[in-house]
């Protein structure tokens, strides 16, 4: 099997066309260069440089294989930076995954900041609820999430909290209580609310269930929908009365209003966090530029 520093000694005899010029240009005695292109072309099994007393010239075969040597050491010269600069975590693919608020409200500035100092990393990107992003990192189906505790079954996997959230109260347009500029909680006691999947969305559903609980009432529930958009179009739509995001509320939606919190249970918040399993090199200057973008709030391993 002819080696890779065979593919450079035989470069260097036919660029330059002298067995001691290239050896020179190797660094090494011209005898041994000699013997080396002697077993290329034994193992080829055909003469590829011509020799008299006057002249070194390639034949066909030598020239062919000449481009081929070259392409071979330039790929094999790649591999070696792409490998180096993917341990340095400068290059190679990062899976992410993200809740859709996330979408909102602080990926795209992460986003536009990694890509700005990582130019050549790949980013995949899935939209996925915090128990499918959980199930995809525990399979080693993403690298990153960006996800909404309290987290469940996250077991091996580290967490750490970036930011706080806010949330309105989402209300049909002809709502009485729309004419208000905010509400408390306790207004909606008797109103059908729409909220997020305990099963999908625990964090959500945990965080706006306590809150009712502290205003007095457990809310009635009359539709589910695991993102706040969906809910803002079913409010719209007459269905109920529903909390979100408050980023949500600088939308322009038709039907519906946003309104304040105020009283017992507001304001009700939620946090929003990254979780990730083994670090990397790349991951590692991820969370990185994460930590830069976000409004840190610190970190808590599960």
């Amino acid at each position: 099997m002819i080696e890779l520093r065979q593919f450079r000694q035989f470069i260097a005899v036919a660029e330059e066309l002298s067995f001691r010029r290239a050896a020179d240009r190797l660094n090494m005695a011209q005898p041994p260069l000699t013997v080396a292109i002697k077993q290329i072309e034994e193992e080829l099994g055909t003469l590829l440089i011509e020799r008299t007393n006057r002249i070194t010239q390639l034949t066909p075969a030598g020239r062919v294989f000449l481009e081929e040597c070259r392409r071979t050491v330039h790929q094999a010269e790649r591999a070696v930076v792409a490998a180096r600069r993917a341990g340095a975590g400068l290059s190679g693919a990062l899976r992410l995954t993200f809740v859709a608020s996330a979408a909102r409200e602080i990926l795209p500035v992460i986003l536009r900041a990694f890509r700005e100092q990582y130019p050549e990393v790949e980013l995949t990107l899935t939209e996925a609820m915090t128990a499918q992003q959980i199930a995809k990192l525990q399979a080693d189906e993403a690298d990153v999430g960006f996800v909404i505790p309290p987290l469940r079954d996250a077991d091996g996997l580290s967490v750490e909290v970036l930011t706080k959230n806010q949330m309105v109260a989402a209300l049909p347009e002809n709502h009485p209580l729309a004419q208000f500029q905010s509400i408390s909680l306790s207004d909606l006691a008797n109103e059908p609310w729409i909220i997020f999947p305990a099963r999908q969305g625990p964090g959500l559903h945990e965080r706006v269930l306590t809150a009712c609980l502290q205003a007095g009432f457990v809310p009635r529930v009359g539709q589910e929908a695991s993102q706040m958009d969906t809910i803002a179009s079913l409010v719209a739509g007459g269905m109920g009365v529903g909390l979100v995001s408050r980023i949500i509320a600088t939308a322009n939606r038709p039907g519906v209003v946003f309104r304040d919190l105020t009283g017992t249970g507001a304001p009700v918040e939620y946090e929003l966090a990254i979780v990730y399993g083994r670090s990397t090199p790349l991951l590692d200057a991820f969370t990185a530029v994460v930590r830069s973008r976000a409004s840190w709030t610190g970190s808590a391993p599960s």
